[in-house]
């Protein structure tokens, strides 16, 4: 299949599935013409990396992930890790934007928000 039909078999953009061949993701063989042609294999490649993208996984864990998944012999604990690790940067992210809501709720909740021109916000946002 062509570009264009793996790009709608997959939903990603052209534009992404060329840049995944740039980096080595995805090799679709070539015809003399020198246009891709996309096998069964690389559409689902280009599936599972879309997935992987939507989950927040990086470039290089998707890398990892897409050689784990090829290689028949891995370890699941080594697909797990990799997991784990996102996952635990997702609840920190998850904290930080938490504390941040928090904060801001408290310092929007202190303005009165009239014509005087004291502000707690601005007062807030000075520091402690």
């Amino acid at each position: 299949m062509n570009i264009g039909e793996v790009a709608e078999r997959t939903g990603l953009p052209a534009k992404t599935i060329r840049y995944y061949e740039d980096i080595g993701l995805v090799t679709p063989a070539r015809e003399a013409n020198s246009y891709r042609v996309f096998s069964e294999i690389d559409a689902h490649k280009l599936q599972f990396l879309g997935r992987a993208r939507a989950l927040g996984f990086s470039i290089e864990d998707c890398r990892n992930l897409l050689a784990l998944w090829e290689d028949q012999d891995r370890a699941s604990a080594d697909v797990r890790a990799i997991a784990q690790e996102h996952l635990d940067e997702i609840e920190a992210k998850i904290k930080g934007l938490t504390e941040m809501r928090n904060t801001l709720a408290d310092l929007v909740q202190s303005c009165a928000g009239d014509k005087r021109p004291d502000c707690p916000i601005l007062k807030g946002l000075e520091g402690p």
